[in-house]
């Protein structure tokens, strides 16, 4: 299900008051990681750190933390158990949260013996739809079809001047990263897209949120 561009799988349960989801795997098991929104709130995560197999965690207390650039947090337990698995790719490349929060961007694996009973604790997206979406707005956050690495605020900025900023980050950037570019110029979906062909690197969202364009790039080579 999509609420308001972010995306939330039918098949996961989620506690929305802490931003994590988790997964059923049998009888006992369960896979558990952090939601998009959280996900967009942090930004580009670059640091992950995860509490290690077989320690007890209480439903809401840390499993780990995760930073950016501009957020340091606590991923908090969805439910209640001991850590069986966790992933260790996410420290290795934090970035995965961010691109894939809901399959490899998992956190930990954690067991619970009585876990049918454990998950009526939370909630199907259905059911918790509405909080979610007043969540989202209040906290304006914005999701998108690629996670942005770079990000390009140019409001009273004329599209040129703009497009001349965007050349040379983009020479400065690595292959397969994306650039937010936000922009109050009437022009700026158009001139982007002729940008866009000129220079053979593909725009892979544009969006018009009231009177601001959101454009994301992403560098070709």
């Amino acid at each position: 299900m999509e609420i308001d561009h972010c995306s939330f799988p039918e098949d996961a349960l989620y506690d929305p008051d802490n931003f994590v989801w988790a997964k059923v795997e049998g009888d006992k098991l369960a896979r558990v990681g952090i939601n998009s929104v959280l996900s967009s709130l942090a930004g580009r995560l670059i640091k992950v750190s995860l509490k290690g197999i077989n320690m007890n965690i209480t439903k809401g207390r840390s499993l780990g933390t995760i930073e950016s650039g501009r957020y340091f947090g606590v991923v908090r337990s969805p439910i209640t158990g001991s850590i069986v698995e966790i992933n260790d790719a996410v420290v290795n490349n934090p970035k995965l949260i961010n691109e894939f929060p809901y399959t490899e961007g998992w956190v930990s694996v954690i067991k619970n013996e009585y876990l049918n009973l454990e998950i009526k604790n939370l909630s199907t997206i259905q059911s918790c739809r509405d909080i979610i979406r007043s969540q989202i707005q209040r906290l304006h956050t914005k999701c998108f079809v690629a996670f942005p690495d770079h990000e390009m605020y140019e409001i009273g900025v004329e599209c040129s001047s703009t497009l001349a900023k965007l050349d040379d980050l983009i020479k400065r950037v690595g292959a397969g990263d994306v650039i937010h570019i936000v922009s109050d110029d009437v022009t700026a979906d158009l001139e982007m897209m002729r940008w866009s062909e000129l220079r053979s690197q593909p725009i892979v969202e544009i969006r018009q949120e009231n009177n601001l364009f959101h454009i994301l790039v992403k560098k070709s080579s």
